[in-house]
């Protein structure tokens, strides 16, 4: 829908907006439609279930708990391949674009109440594109699902790592599939909000007793060119070393891109809480959070990994009890993410099957048994996926390419046509943030094109080289 008034300007007067105004936004800022944002709350509040109940604190928590992740640790690799200077520029630039991106989907969601999660967002965007929404809802299944396989995986990793391979690793990648159920059953993302926590309370700690480890030890056990101290001294640089590939850069630069694209996960979000115009409000938490979190500690580990780091930085600490004592605490944010995209995933499916029936939002055996049958289904084709796939690093990076480009760019760009296509210069801030969209739009359909080339390489590349079979009792410690 267009931000573009549906009735003219001077039918509606300004005590009548007013009036039909969410408290706490401006007037003008809802949908100037039949929905409204109080009208979807005070009908989710006579059901049994109740799901727009999330302050705006819970909602910080749950962003927390989603962004404080294992990724971070994969940053110091990023900058070990791009060097100091590109390094820390993409993260910067990539932490602005967030910002900027976010804000334009709070607004369109603001003007569109009825919005629920990404697909509903793709709908309305492309033209209430029925096409758009099923696209939409492909790329969030297969994008969430596989990040499940992921998280699966790196459970089963770090239990390998704290057993010494006590077991195959397949029973482990069981063992942390079948808590993902279990902790996956709660329907409210209020209550996975209590989680969040916990989740990202454990990877600060895992963060900082890294931090500290990496700073006391001599030096760093071994990067991907050899054991320390095969290929020399540990040395930082400020723009790639020489023989660096196009690739291995482009693959960095999506590692970081990846990081800082998390709001196919946000319409979902926003649609849970009480008071939806308070998201901003959320999302400057989490900004603070991500600025520190995603760029300091990777640049310590750089300043003493060097040319040694690897994806996770853990894996380059020289002495196994910091390496274990670090890497202990990354269980719970691993399991806890997977399930709130479990939870994104598994409410797009369930409302489909349940469509308008009373068990939707209510406790009868029918809607647990459905949402439960649902969340097993996924979990359990997310743990397929992580057995079968020979190189889930790379598959990740392909999907950051093909399907992080709409979520964290185009689909945004897109949006903010939508809302400001008949002023996109009005104004010096109008044209300013214009061009910036216009900058969106571009690095979307870069990582569309280039940035999936380099995914594909990479994977052919792992092939190339041998890959792990199906199922494979391997052990997968770091």
């Amino acid at each position: 829908m267009s931000a573009i008034n549906k009735y003219p300007a001077e039918s509606v007067d300004k005590k009548e907006k007013r009036e039909h105004a969410v408290d706490g936004l401006e007037a003008g800022d809802e949908s100037d439609g039949p929905l409204s944002f109080t009208a979807l709350i005070q009908e989710d509040h006579k059901h049994e279930i109740k799901l727009r109940t999330m302050s705006w604190q819970k909602a910080a928590w749950l962003l927390a708990g989603d962004q404080v992740c294992l990724a971070i640790m994969a940053q110091t690799w990023s900058l070990s391949v791009l060097g100091w200077v590109p390094g820390i520029i993409t993260m910067v630039g990539a932490g602005i674009l967030f910002w900027i991106t976010s804000i334009t989907m709070h607004k369109f969601i603001m003007k569109n109440p009825q919005i629920k999660d990404i697909c509903d967002f793709g709908y309305e965007v492309f033209g209430k594109s029925k096409i758009a929404y099923e696209w939409t809802g492909f790329m969030l299944l297969a994008n969430n699902i596989l990040l499940i396989g992921f998280h699966v995986l790196t459970g089963a990793r770090v239990i390998n790592t704290l057993s010494d391979h006590s077991q195959c690793t397949v029973v482990f990648s069981v063992i942390c599939t079948l808590m993902g159920i279990v902790m996956s059953l709660p329907r409210t993302l209020k209550h996975v909000s209590f989680m969040s926590m916990f989740s990202a309370a454990c990877m600060g700690i895992a963060i900082l007793l890294f931090l500290v480890f990496v700073g006391i030890e001599d030096a760093p056990l071994y990067g991907y060119n050899g054991d320390y101290p095969t290929d020399g001294l540990v040395r930082t640089y400020a723009f790639p070393l020489p023989g660096t590939t196009w690739v291995n850069c482009m693959n960095a630069v999506l590692n970081i891109t990846f990081l800082w694209v998390p709001q196919i996960l946000f319409p979902t979000f926003i649609s849970e809480m009480e008071r939806p115009q308070d998201f901003p409000k959320s999302l400057a938490v989490l900004a603070g959070i991500s600025v520190f979190l995603f760029i300091v500690p990777p640049a310590i580990g750089f300043r003493y990994l060097g040319q040694y780091s690897t994806a996770p930085a853990f894996g380059s600490l020289r002495v196994v009890a910091y390496k274990k004592a670090s890497f202990a605490f990354v269980i719970v944010p691993t399991l806890v993410i997977g399930v709130i995209y479990a939870n994104v995933s598994a409410k797009f499916v369930y409302f489909r099957i349940m469509g308008k029936s009373h068990h939707a939002h209510s406790n009868t055996v029918i809607g647990w048994g459905v949402w439960a049958a649902v969340m097993a289904a996924i979990w359990i084709i997310a743990f397929i996926f992580s057995e079968v796939v020979p190189s889930m690093g790379d598959f990740l990076s392909l999907l950051g390419a093909a399907f992080d480009s709409f979520f964290g760019f185009i689909f945004f760009a897109v949006a903010y046509w939508e809302m400001y296509k008949r002023e996109l210069f009005k104004g010096l801030g109008r044209s300013i943030m214009t061009v910036i969209h216009v900058f969106v739009m571009a690095v979307g359909l870069f990582l569309l094109g280039p940035g999936l080339y380099a995914a594909v390489e990479a994977i052919i590349g792992d092939y190339s080289g041998g890959t792990r079979p199906a199922f494979s009792c391997a052990n997968l410690a770091i």
